[in-house]
């Protein structure tokens, strides 16, 4: 069993900037997925983000240039910094990994936008 803890989330201004942590209980350095999903109120649940390694990254199209995920195998943490967001990315966030086939989600941290 893995535990990943979200944690950074807030309310911000649009055109404002939050780090999103997820903190894993095991180490990710075997994890070969790890990555970001948001779920916006009445909406499904989206990719955002994932890292296979630290140098392998891939984005949501509406997300690049502004977002960027990055890893810390030391410390077991991956981080989500968004730059300049808007209103309509409003929505809980949530971690994902993946270890040997198995996918393990947090708990989600909420981020609120305002316009």
């Amino acid at each position: 069993q893995v535990q990943l803890v979200e944690s950074g989330g807030g309310s911000v201004q649009a055109g404002g900037s939050l780090r999103l942590s997820c903190a894993a209980s095991r180490t990710i350095f075997s994890s070969r997925l790890m990555g970001w999903y948001r779920q916006a109120p009445g909406k499904e649940r989206e990719w955002v983000a994932s890292t296979v390694t630290a140098v392998s990254t891939s984005y949501a199209d509406p997300v690049k240039g502004r977002f960027t995920i990055s890893r810390d195998n030391a410390k077991n943490t991956v981080y989500l910094q968004m730059n300049s967001l808007k209103p309509e990315e409003t929505a809980v966030y949530y971690c994902y990994a993946n270890y040997n086939g198995v996918g393990y989600w947090g708990q989600g941290t909420q981020v609120t936008v305002s316009s």
